[in-house]
């Protein structure tokens, strides 16, 4: 197989439908439209939602205004009023309630006992699970301990003005205490904070070999530049000074170098002096010759 034999896999491409073409084409006149109506028209489009003319369902549905909360808690609530007469009347120290041991009263100021299992059995509360919340309505008249998931501002105002207390449970998998979870959520906090020191000190102690091999690196240049500056400085003045005196001892040698040089051409005059002698062999010659 070569480059110019590749082809696409059958079926992969087909040619664009020409219509509107003629009555040869296959798609000709109505072009695949039909015979009039508005779907065949220019620009005849229907929108997903039209029903043919009828009230759409978009229409026919009420409106749902809001939304449903998927975190909302369902809460057993009782007020403290309530809660107050019903220790007036002794109801919550029923027989049956005080031998089943879910009862009683605190041995230092005399307040009652309240929980939410308590409340099932005088039947003030439907389940046991839901959580418990106490709201504020009706006045307190005794100190109350009451023992609950959930307690709004005027409910624990009231109790605690009462000399009770107002008594948040907090355990594992407790589902309505928003305290509970307020301190699961800071508890949590605390201890990532405190993973983060550890994080932080073992991450230097990683990177401070390869940090502390790349800091000279870096900085030895620089440094080495500035601490050479001061000396070239410093050495400045004393090339300065020295200067002459290297001026004065290059010359000297040169002096002595030329000296020699001057005294061996005293010798070479001293082979001048038989010019007499030629002088005298020049006047025997004439002589001769005369």
């Amino acid at each position: 197989m070569k480059l110019h034999d590749l082809r696409p896999a059958e079926g992969a491409r087909t040619p664009r439908t020409r219509v509107g073409r003629g009555i040869a084409a296959g798609k000709g006149k109505t072009a695949g439209r039909g015979t009039k109506g508005q779907k065949s028209r220019t620009g005849g489009t229907i929108q997903p939602w039209f029903e043919g003319g009828q009230t759409p369902i978009h229409i026919r549905i009420p409106k749902l205004r809001g939304f449903r909360n998927p975190f909302r808690i369902e809460y057993e609530v009782v007020n403290v009023g309530r809660l107050s007469e019903l220790a007036e009347t002794g109801a919550l120290d029923a027989p049956e309630i005080a031998a089943a041991g879910k009862t009683g009263k605190d041995a230092g100021a005399g307040s009652v006992s309240i929980t939410q299992e308590i409340l099932a059995a005088v039947g003030l509360v439907r389940s046991l699970d839901r959580p418990l919340k106490v709201l504020g309505q009706g006045e307190v008249s005794r100190p109350l301990f009451v023992v609950a998931d959930a307690f709004s501002k005027s409910a624990k105002a009231k109790i605690e003005a009462a000399g009770g207390t107002a008594q948040v449970l907090e355990y594992p998998g407790s589902p309505g205490s928003k305290e509970a979870r307020a301190a699961e959520e800071q508890a949590a906090k605390r201890a990532r904070k405190k993973k983060a020191p550890k994080a932080e000190a073992e991450a230097p102690s990683k990177k401070a070999p390869k940090a502390e091999a790349e800091a000279p690196s870096k900085k030895a240049p620089k440094a080495e530049a500035e601490a050479e500056a001061p000396k070239a400085e410093a050495e400045a003045p004393k090339a300065e000074a020295e200067a002459p005196k290297a001026e004065a001892e290059a010359e000297a040698p040169r002096a002595e170098a030329e000296a020699p040089t001057a005294e061996p051409e005293a010798p070479a005059a001293e082979p001048a002096e038989p010019a007499p002698d030629e002088a005298s062999g020049a006047a025997t010659d004439e002589d001769a010759q005369s």
